[in-house]
């Protein structure tokens, strides 16, 4: 499956009715509800706050795939892909996947947190860290669902923030994966390996269009964590995480790549491709970093000395849609840091909008250099 393939795809095929941040259940139900009835839409169970937790079925293949989306509410570009993802399921292009795989999607896990915004569920439970006590109904619903389906490998789909970077470098990580761990060894079983290499195909794939803006993410074990749990039951488990691209905060660009990386696994996965990857294929990714703000401010003068101002976007919702609010969160020496945006202050003093020293957690749309108002929005 090539990039020329993967891109005339894309296009094709994405869901024009979503975009941006927000994404709700009623956003999503009406194109559930508008799907062929060959696939197999149903409830599965209700959120803290009653909201239907749906699940769509589609495939014949014996190779049977779960993957689930918006586990936080707040992570939103994972669904966007997927939806671009069923609807190529339309066309005749990758059918073959179908005949291979049974895929057991559920599209959005947490319903509440996704109408809140918020990362965690109604209860203020983050679902990620209950797989063992399970005291959260959705996570009743998705451990119910991985018993009955007995799944063949699990996709945990995920958005991360903008401060991650691809090792030390300043490429911001656009996409991270992670086959976690079933021990406290990080012990590379069978099981771990055949996660491994799918997201090796993953990278291997996406190399061509997102040259070193692959990370892996940190694989420390927690049994707490779904994938942790999901893995330690031998069930390959490969973790996505849809992070940032340059100027792409509604995550448009970053929702292309993974919609790729979706279609590049599950091709791997129907053909059973042996490709010859190692171990070692999977550990080049280089690990995350965390070297990015997404504003710093260089070489400001700060009580007769010189400073570097990182800012970072707060997001809020308002009106249905996500703002992003600049707020001061570290005023030092930042030289080992990047950010996604740069101002250079030239050794003048940085004020806040009432002409006073910028401080931290300061809050505002723009900052007073040498009498010039620079503005921090997007």
């Amino acid at each position: 499956m090539d990039n020329q393939l993967l891109n005339s795809l894309y296009k094709t095929y994405k869901a024009p009715a979503l975009s941006g941040r927000y994404i709700n259940l009623n956003m999503i139900k009406p194109l559930l509800d508008n799907l062929p009835k060959s696939y197999n839409v149903e409830v599965i169970g209700q959120s803290v706050l009653g909201e239907d937790i749906l699940s769509l079925t589609i495939g014949t293949g014996p190779i049977k795939v779960l993957m689930w989306s918006q586990m936080h509410g707040n992570e939103s570009t994972t669904t966007k892909a997927v939806f671009d993802m069923i609807n190529t399921f339309s066309g005749v292009e990758i059918q073959s996947i179908l005949k291979a795989c049974t895929l057991k999607i559920l599209p959005m896990l947490n319903p509440d947190g996704s109408s809140a915004y918020t990362r965690l569920n109604a209860n203020n439970i983050d679902l990620n860290r209950d797989a063992q006590d399970l005291s959260q109904p959705e996570s009743k619903v998705l451990s119910a669902c991985f018993n009955n389906f007995n799944p063949d490998y699990c996709l945990n789909l995920h958005g991360q923030r903008t401060l991650f970077s691809v090792g030390d470098t300043n490429k911001p990580a656009t996409l991270s994966f992670l086959s976690p761990s079933q021990d406290e060894l990080r012990s590379v079983t069978s099981t771990r390996l055949k996660a491994m290499n799918v997201i090796s195909a993953i990278n291997t794939g996406l190399q061509a269009d997102l040259a070193n803006q692959i990370g892996r993410y940190d694989d420390g074990f927690n049994i707490n964590c779904v994938g942790d749990m999901f893995q330690s039951l031998n069930a390959p488990t490969i973790l996505f995480e849809a992070g940032h691209y340059k100027d792409d905060y509604n995550r448009e660009v970053a929702r292309g790549f993974v919609y790729k990386a979706l279609l590049l696994a599950l091709n791997y996965i129907a053909n059973d491709n042996d490709l010859g990857y190692k171990m070692e294929d999977y550990f080049k990714i280089p690990e995350n970093g965390k070297r990015f703000y997404d504003i710093i401010i260089r070489n400001a003068k700060y009580n007769d000395q010189v400073q570097d101002i990182g800012i970072n976007y707060l997001e809020q919702l308002m009106d249905n849609k996500v703002k992003f609010r600049p707020k001061v969160v570290a005023i030092s020496d930042l030289s080992q840091f990047y950010g996604h945006k740069e101002i250079d202050a030239n050794n003048n003093v940085v004020l806040n909008n009432d002409n006073t020293l910028i401080s931290m957690d300061y809050e505002n749309d723009f900052v007073i250099v040498n009498n010039v108002k620079l503005s921090l929005n997007l």
